[in-house]
């Protein structure tokens, strides 16, 4: 189809149908005559772009809005099985994948446990596979697949870089591989950055152009997102923040050896265990109370587990031990943040992953108060809304962003 001209029918109409699918998407079911006022369409026009949207299995016509005085009128609504994507959360415990459709609905997921010494390709087309099947589905109806790992792949190499502790994954030729594996488009991103990408559409950042996502789980990390876009570097390595040097952490040399750093010394997972046994504070191992029902599928590795369990006891009762625990953590978690604040300026920080978000809003606040010590400006921390597979979530908003423009452009 040739492509249309500024101000044919044909372009004005493309424009009219993306407004109507984009309000449907934001709105739900709609009337015609509801329609035809939120885009400011006569009602003859807004009836022919619904048939013609109809016609091209984007819309469906979905029950009435009965229970008003006078005439039901008919409602639509965007086809949730216009499209589907994928998702997959790879990390050294587990891949997960999911599977949505044009709405953002999950319909079908699966984790698979890592196995060491089985191949990348594998485990992904293992776990999508299942989670495809979960949703009634071929691998063939996705129109696109986004995969999260930790670290990134350098755009200039292909090659895997800052996550030398995820096995399987660095094999120069890879990403040919999982092409040749796999029947549609397929991304990669950096886990932290996907988790922002969640934050962003859904959650904490909404309306926010310029705003840091600092992440503590297994690994510290940051994801920048700087007027609107995620800034990911030359090497796709803005925001390994687990590398940065800070004062009071030695220096830490041939860092990507070490796949350590001097923050992710000071303030990593695996110093909350040693914080609480200089105060005196009991750790329960594995961070599950003795009473607890046995988690065969847990999220998290036993370090973070007991790192959650710990900042939730002491959120829970701030005083005392637990109250200097929490003020121990801010500091140490405000050092390296003050460094990204000093130079990025960020209007919001939004804290992620579980670890950070463990201690609720008693730790944000004692952060927040050093980091007004310690950095010249001072952006508003908020807790990340999206608590259930923000990164799994992120890539799934990632592959749904891109799928949409492409399905929602009736110009093609």
């Amino acid at each position: 189809m040739p492509a249309a001209t500024p101000g044919t029918p044909s372009l004005l109409r493309a424009m009219n149908d993306r407004a109507a699918l984009e309000l449907l998407l934001a709105h739900g079911p709609l009337s015609r005559t509801r329609i035809g006022h939120l885009t400011g369409l006569s009602k003859p026009t807004a009836s022919q772009l619904l048939a013609r949207l109809e016609d091209a299995g984007l819309v469906v016509a979905t029950g009435t809005d009965g229970g008003r005085p006078g005439p039901s009128a008919q409602l639509y609504a965007l086809n949730p099985r216009a499209a589907h994507v994928g998702g997959l959360d790879v990390t050294p415990e587990r891949v997960l994948a999911a599977v949505a459709d044009l709405t953002g609905a999950v319909v079908g997921s699966f984790e698979l446990p890592y196995t060491e010494g089985a191949g990348a390709v594998e485990q992904v087309t293992e776990a999508l596979g299942e989670a495809v099947k979960a949703a009634g589905l071929q691998r063939s109806d996705l129109h696109r697949l986004v995969i999260a790992t930790p670290g990134a792949f350098d755009p200039q190499t292909g090659r895997l870089r800052y996550a030398s502790h995820l096995p399987g994954w660095h094999s120069p030729t890879l990403l040919d591989e999982l092409a040749a594996a796999l029947p549609m488009p397929v991304e990669y991103e950096n886990d932290v950055n996907l988790a922002a990408i969640a934050e962003q559409r859904l959650g904490a950042a909404r309306g926010h152009e310029d705003f840091v996502l600092l992440w503590n789980e297994e690994g510290l990390g940051a994801a920048l997102v700087l007027g609107g876009r995620l800034h990911r570097g030359w090497t796709g390595g803005a925001g390994e923040v687990g590398f940065l040097p800070v004062p009071g952490h030695p220096l830490v040399r041939q860092v990507t050896r070490a796949n350590t750093g001097g923050y992710q010394e000071l303030a990593g997972v695996q110093v909350l265990p040693r914080l609480a046994a200089e105060l005196g504070i009991e750790a329960t191992p594995g961070g599950t109370p003795p009473d607890a029902p046995h988690a065969p599928h847990a999220p998290h590795g036993p370090l973070v587990a007991e790192a959650v369990a710990l900042l939730r006891r002491a959120a829970a009762e701030p005083e005392g031990p637990y109250l200097r625990f929490l003020q121990s953590y801010a500091t140490v978690l405000a050092t390296g943040l003050a460094s990204l604040v000093a130079v990025l300026d960020p209007e919001v920080v939004v804290l992620s992953g579980a670890v950070i978000t463990a201690g609720g809003d008693p730790l944000r606040a004692l952060l927040e108060a050093e980091l007004g010590e310690l950095a010249p400006a001072r952006p508003r921390l908020v807790a990340g809304q999206v608590r259930e597979r923000p990164v799994l979530r992120g890539a799934l908003e990632s592959a749904l962003a891109a799928t949409r423009e492409e399905v929602f452009d009736t110009s093609r």
